[in-house]
């Protein structure tokens, strides 16, 4: 028989995967950010991200700049930090998605490739770009 899971049957079925993998990559996860403020002190821009798989990659979850300053190289900045903070830490690649209403040309423009393309069925495209930080 097939059940719908609960919560704690997805956690388990989760974990189990997680131990098996174990087995084969210890992989650790460990998470990074940096944000930028301006001269007030609100937070106008700010990248997040998990080094894993033996601290060898570097996934970048999240990259945000406020309207106001995008387009006067923050988001290149604080790209730039993170992939070096990673280098840092013994990374040799970095990857993320993006959407077609985000940032494709932005990390193309700072030496991301695309790999991957997913076309949702409401019109828009995810795209998954790497780069290699060596």
């Amino acid at each position: 028989m097939i059940y719908t899971s609960e919560k704690h049957e997805r956690d388990f079925i989760e974990k189990r995967l997680g131990e098996y993998n174990q087995l084969h990559v210890p992989i650790t996860a460990s998470p990074i950010g940096f944000h930028m403020k301006d001269s007030v002190g609100s937070v106008i821009g700010g990248i997040n991200g998990i080094v894993y798989w033996k601290e060898r990659c570097l996934f970048i979850t999240v990259c945000w700049i406020d309207e106001k300053g995008r387009g006067d190289g923050w988001g290149s900045r604080l790209l730039r930090h993170i992939e070096d903070n990673a280098r840092e830490k013994g990374c040799k690649m970095a990857h993320l998605d993006t959407f077609d209403f985000q940032a494709k040309g932005f990390y193309l423009k700072n030496g991301y490739e695309i790999f991957g393309v997913l076309d949702y069925p409401d019109q828009h495209t995810r795209y998954y770009l790497k780069k290699q930080l060596m």
